[in-house]
């Protein structure tokens, strides 16, 4: 039974889509794990593909996983999917909104769906307009709209019926910064002064280190690392020190130069990237890049900074969150379909 202070448990959701002329198809979930509790903003960060997506159309009941169970403020998604949709607001990758009502028009719909009276609908509707800055543009058609301005009315539709819980997908794709800056201000007070709960998936690595209480990193269908992003970084001791490699260098003896080092840890290379961690990242400095130019190996460049969430993936996955978005062709994990511009 689901406890009374988590707003969202899933428990080993697997799914798997299939692929036409493919004997396995897109494995997007492998045994995911979550728990979010109430009145928080968790994260699911992960690269394009990860399974985030997936997951929330699981969660939202929008898809049925293959295996696995999960439930939104207490009601199984699977057995009790309208009781879940009455609970929580979705607010998906691709706007929902209907480009020729206008924006007040479609903020009215959206409230009869969910039950409101008229002239509750209307209330409510000009409340979250002016709320969002958008009574100016309230009868003008929404195709109208600027991308920032679709992307406050696709959150202010979410909110409509006053749901307890909040999805939001990706919801700053493609925003300019003023306009992201502002989407952050406001899911910000969501949660702080509202006490409402988000769970909100992204890519952006500064995002989700900005907003989120507490976060999962996803990688190829699974959790492979929770917590704080405070602590998540703080598991790191030390500091970060990445070297660029100069054309032409010789990439397998770096690992061997860099590995007799004193103070020298966890060093990966990749292609003409090498990182490592040291408790001194200055002092480390020209000690490995004498050790390098004593080897033969030239850098073009270097640099030392504090353990980022960048570097927890790094640790957790073996790989630069940069290079994760890319399909495996060898698993079948690639960019997993996305979410219907329908479900709230």
């Amino acid at each position: 039974m689901s406890s009374p202070e988590r707003a969202i448990e899933a428990r080993h959701l697997v799914k798997t889509y299939p692929v036409r002329g493919r004997k396995h198809g897109i494995r997007a979930l492998d045994g995911l794990d979550i728990t979010v509790p109430r009145g928080m903003i968790f994260g699911l960060l992960g690269p394009n593909g990860a399974g985030k997506t997936t997951a929330v159309k699981i969660l939202t009941s929008l898809a049925r996983p293959d295996e696995g169970t999960a439930t939104v403020e207490g009601i199984d998604v699977l057995a009790s999917p309208g009781r879940v949709r009455h609970v929580i607001g979705v607010v998906a990758q691709r706007s929902g909104a209907d480009p020729t009502a206008t924006g007040r028009e479609n903020l009215v719909l959206q409230g009869h769906l969910y039950g409101l009276r008229s002239g509750e609908a209307r209330a409510r509707a000009d409340q979250l307009l002016a709320h969002f800055g958008l009574s100016e543009a309230a009868r003008r058609l929404v195709r109208t709209y600027s991308g920032g301005m679709q992307r406050r009315l696709d959150v202010a539709l979410g909110l409509m019926h006053r749901p307890s819980v909040l999805f939001l997908d990706e919801p700053t794709t493609g925003l300019d910064p003023e306009s992201r800056a502002a989407m952050w201000q406001e899911i910000g007070r969501l949660a702080g002064n509202e006490g409402m709960t988000v769970l909100l998936t992204t890519h952006y690595l500064e995002e989700a280190d900005r907003l989120a209480s507490r976060l999962a990193i996803v990688d190829r269908g699974g959790v492979v690392a929770e917590g704080t992003p405070d602590a998540l970084k703080g598991e790191l001791r030390g500091d970060v020190v990445q070297v660029e490699l100069a054309a032409g260098a010789d990439q397998a003896a770096v690992r061997g130069v860099l590995g007799g080092l004193p103070g020298i840890r966890d060093i990966l290379v990749a292609g003409r990237s090498v990182s490592a961690r040291s408790d001194d990242g200055a002092a480390a400095v020209p000690v490995v890049l004498a050790a390098l130019a004593d080897a033969g190996v030239p850098a073009s460049s270097v640099t030392v900074a504090r353990p980022s969430l960048d570097d927890v993936y790094l640790r957790y996955t073996g790989r630069r969150y940069s290079e994760a978005a890319a399909p495996d062709t060898e698993t079948g994990y690639e960019r997993e379909p996305e979410m219907a511009e329908v479900g709230r």
